[in-house]
């Protein structure tokens, strides 16, 4: 397993990583690969993602949304100025409402997973905020934004400081083989 550069990962860093993404429901894990081939252009989604028409308006939506991600990654603030944050985090609560009304989501560790290498570790420190502003927002059921909203540790929301680490692992999409006929 290769980080996302090419370069060897750290192996502890890259087993925890996996094992995280392994702990989410398999409709997330989905998600999470469906969101990253649509970021980063590594596949036709429509083609690979879209099992419906409802789907695939999903997908479509999506692709919209994220042709902003490049923008948002450049806007990125350095540090807490407030002067520095409305166009970064106005931006960042609407892809993060997409996505939590998608209801593939369902909570933050699964959100901080799949932004973390949407946007890079710079923004780490800017999730928490936006995840709990995009979940009190009344397009989610109340019983969604409760259970969103309570999925945030206090500890991930009064965070002191947060890592500058980027993350070593890229969950892609594995086709399956016969193995009866690779044999």
């Amino acid at each position: 397993m290769t980080t996302r550069t090419g370069q060897p990962a750290g192996g502890a860093l890259l087993l925890s990583e996996m094992k995280e993404f392994a702990s989410f429901p398999k409709a997330t894990q989905r998600y999470i690969r469906r969101s990253l081939d649509i970021a980063f252009g590594r596949r036709d989604a429509l083609t690979c993602w879209a099992r419906d028409e409802g789907e695939a308006a999903s997908i479509r939506a999506q692709t919209r949304l994220y042709k902003q991600l490049d923008a948002l990654r450049l806007q990125v603030p350095d540090d807490s100025g407030l002067d520095t944050i409305d166009p970064f985090m106005g931006l960042l609560i609407t892809l993060t409402a997409f996505d939590l009304g998608q209801d593939r989501i369902p909570n933050f560790a699964a959100y901080r997973f799949l932004y973390e290498r949407l946007l890079g570790a710079g923004a780490r420190s800017w999730l928490p905020a936006a995840f709990c502003a995009a979940s009190a927002l009344p397009h989610l059921h109340p019983d969604r934004r409760r259970v969103l909203l309570q999925s945030i540790s206090e500890s991930a929301a009064t965070a002191p400081g947060w890592s500058n680490r980027e993350p070593v692992f890229w969950p892609e999409w594995v086709e399956k083989v016969d193995v009866a006929a690779a044999a």
